[in-house]
């Protein structure tokens, strides 16, 4: 649905949420447990060849632009289906997409609201992980992303909109289902970004299943430990260093409200995401620090064009009330603003809905 996919290179249908949702979770080696770790890793050279292309490129390369004018407000037009029929295998690159998903936000403004903090962002390279990499950059903030390696393609560019920003970007590869994977991942951001503030957990699996007896063991597990406990994992590692005013931001779906008949493994865990938000945001209230989430509709990203066929990608979004889905750059500033203290200081365990005009999930 929306929020970042997070892949495992298995048989077949597998693909992970990304940021349409995309992910940070389980990386091209197959998940192994135990020894996936956040060091930096060798950058293929096509990945290398376009990062380096788009940094010398102008506007037109996707990366934000520090001092362009912000567009007039409500003069911004989002594209509409019906795309061009497309199709990608696993795990998806953002780069290839036709068209491109819009995560820069130029009508937006920053205020200074996330100045001098840091954020962890896992499923971090692109879809709506990697808008609010930028958007949080813009505001102040130093970022680190979590994201499968055979995203680093995607994951370079989002360093390089974030560090067009004026901050430090930090690139942390690996698998969220590996709890040894997320704590070390966590003590990197801190070692090397010198604090936490926001943690926003957005990596995700989705596979579509037409009956209940399709779902295999496997399935049923990847989803779970991705979307969940990946979800706990993080927080886990990342509460010892979360001081008052911190906050936890955990991306959850439509089908975790409304339930999805194809996705019954994805929408239950989306479901759980928002029970567990709830019952943190309660434990966590003594301590100062805020848990909220949010649920997407359908989103612009390169898990669409991998979980769907062609005919069925082109068209995504096109049932809701707007007609077309919601671009990255529409949702980020929904977590701006759970970040935010200014903002949001007396908000917590609720359920932002974000859906195009549907009124029923709300």
């Amino acid at each position: 649905m929306a929020e970042k996919k997070s892949m495992r290179a298995s048989p077949a249908t597998k693909s992970r949420d990304k940021g349409g949702h995309k992910t940070g979770s389980r990386g091209s080696n197959g998940g192994s447990r135990g020894n996936v770790r956040a060091e930096t890793r060798a950058v293929p050279r096509k990945a290398q060849e376009r990062a380096e292309e788009k940094r010398e490129q102008g506007p037109s390369s996707g990366k934000t632009q520090q001092k362009k004018e912000p567009a007039a407000a409500g003069a911004m037009r989002q594209p509409a289906p019906p795309y061009p029929e497309q199709h990608q295998r696993h795990p998806g690159i953002e780069a290839e997409m036709e068209p491109r998903p819009r995560y820069e936000a130029p009508s937006y403004l920053a205020a200074g609201k996330l100045e001098g903090k840091c954020a962890l962002i896992t499923g971090g390279d692109s879809g709506i992980g990697r808008s609010v990499a930028v958007l949080y950059a813009r505001e102040g903030a130093d970022v680190a992303v979590v994201y499968l390696p055979a995203e680093e393609e995607d994951a370079l560019e989002t360093q390089s909109a974030v560090e067009a920003e004026g901050r430090r970007a930090l690139l942390i590869p690996g698998d969220v289902t590996d709890p040894d994977f997320c704590t070390d991942a966590v003590e990197r951001t801190v070692n090397e970004l010198g604090r936490l503030d926001i943690l926003v957990n957005n990596a995700a699996f989705q596979q579509h299943q037409v009956s209940i007896e399709d779902i295999t063991n496997e399935q049923w597990d990847l989803t779970f430990r991705t979307n969940i406990y990946g979800y706990f994992y993080m927080a886990r590692a990342a509460l010892p260093h979360l001081k008052p005013g911190s906050t936890i931001i955990n991306t959850g779906s439509i089908t975790g409200l409304e339930g999805s008949e194809q996705l019954i493994d994805y929408s239950a865990t989306k479901g759980a995401i928002f029970a567990f938000s709830k019952a943190l945001a309660q434990n966590l209230v003594p301590k100062g620090i805020r848990v909220n989430s949010v649920a997407p509709g359908p989103v612009w990203t390169p898990l669409n064009v991998v979980d769907k066929p062609p005919a069925k990608a082109a068209k995504h979004g096109a049932d809701t009330p707007m007609k077309r889905p919601a671009q990255p750059e529409e949702i980020a500033p929904t977590y701006v603003f759970l970040a935010s203290t200014a903002d949001s200081s007396y908000i917590t365990g609720e359920v932002v809905s974000l859906l195009g005009g549907e009124t029923t999930a709300g």
